[in-house]
């Protein structure tokens, strides 16, 4: 079996504590979102996770949208806490209450692809020497700065967000990277997320995609594309990120910057609509595309 992408790293439990209403208790994750979401684009999927395998059950959404899944095995499975203590959406406190440990290299299956995404929620997953030796089977790749961005507390367990001292090693190694508004303020010191892409891109990616509330900017080649959500509500804001990057991937393989940004943020839109990973169909997506972007 060929798959055009395969996402690697960590499902966990997360526990959602919003500013207002009911907390609630599910299976997430970048890999869970993101491979959801590129499994209803009709691209062959891969998804390559560590959890427990007594946690085999978390797979099978993935299952059901049309991936394929490979567990590798965890003493315990990554469980995520994240406490919304206002209404602002984009303000978090996140905690790690437990891990499934590093991902190494001997651990990845396998498979055939033609990219790899190295979607983690903290810095407990990937390191370089395991992105390189996916990277040298040919394949391309790319991750989600918020995999290093998002370090872990050994104690408290409370996640912080910090600068990543070997971030230039990693943005190099990468063929195509994603971020958020936050971590790439974080990185670079920018403001403006037109500028912490060209910087970024100044470290040795040449295609940088950052997301914000209002929408995502993909900087290709010098030049820069944005293009605006749709969403009539945030009530699945959670995975906002992972969902974007993971349609615009599954795009760009027959389709230029603009047109994958236009459908990358339909399908977004789409998502944030409702909680939990997108499970809307792609005669969905061009229609809401033809209707607002």
């Amino acid at each position: 079996m060929s798959y055009d992408l395969a996402f690697i790293g960590h499902m966990c439990i997360d526990r959602i504590v919003p500013f207002q209403g009911d907390t609630q208790e599910a299976p997430g994750s970048a890999v869970l979102c993101g491979a959801m979401a590129a499994a209803r684009t009709g691209r062959e999927i891969a998804a390559v996770s560590k959890i427990s395998p007594d946690d085999d059950w978390m797979l099978q959404p993935m299952r059901d949208a049309g991936a394929d899944t490979f567990l590798i095995p965890a003493e315990e499975t990554t469980f995520m806490e994240v406490i919304h203590p206002t209404a602002d959406v984009d303000v978090r406190q996140m905690f790690q209450r437990s891990n499934a440990g590093r991902i190494h290299a001997d651990e990845v299956p396998d498979i055939d692809a033609r990219h790899a995404h190295f979607a983690g929620v903290t810095d407990q997953e990937f390191d370089v020497p395991l992105m390189a030796a996916v990277k040298a089977r040919g394949w391309t790749v790319s991750t989600d700065m918020q995999s290093f961005v998002r370090q872990v507390d050994r104690k408290t367990r409370e996640i912080d967000f910090a600068d990543v001292p070997n971030k230039r090693e990693i943005v190099a190694l990468m063929d195509k990277l994603k971020l958020d508004i936050v971590e790439a303020r974080l990185l670079t010191g920018e403001d403006d997320i037109a500028a912490a892409a060209e910087k970024i891109a100044g470290w040795g990616c040449d295609e940088v995609v950052i997301t914000e509330g209002e929408g995502v900017l993909a900087r290709v080649a010098g030049r820069t594309t944005y293009e605006r959500f749709s969403n009539r509500s945030i009530v699945g804001r959670t995975g906002r990120g992972d969902t974007t990057f993971a349609a615009y991937l599954c795009r760009r393989f027959d389709h230029d910057v603009a047109e994958s940004l236009r459908f990358a943020a339909a399908l977004v839109s789409l998502k944030m609509e409702t909680p939990g990973p997108f499970r809307g169909t792609l005669d969905d997506v061009l229609r809401r595309m033809a209707e607002a972007h």
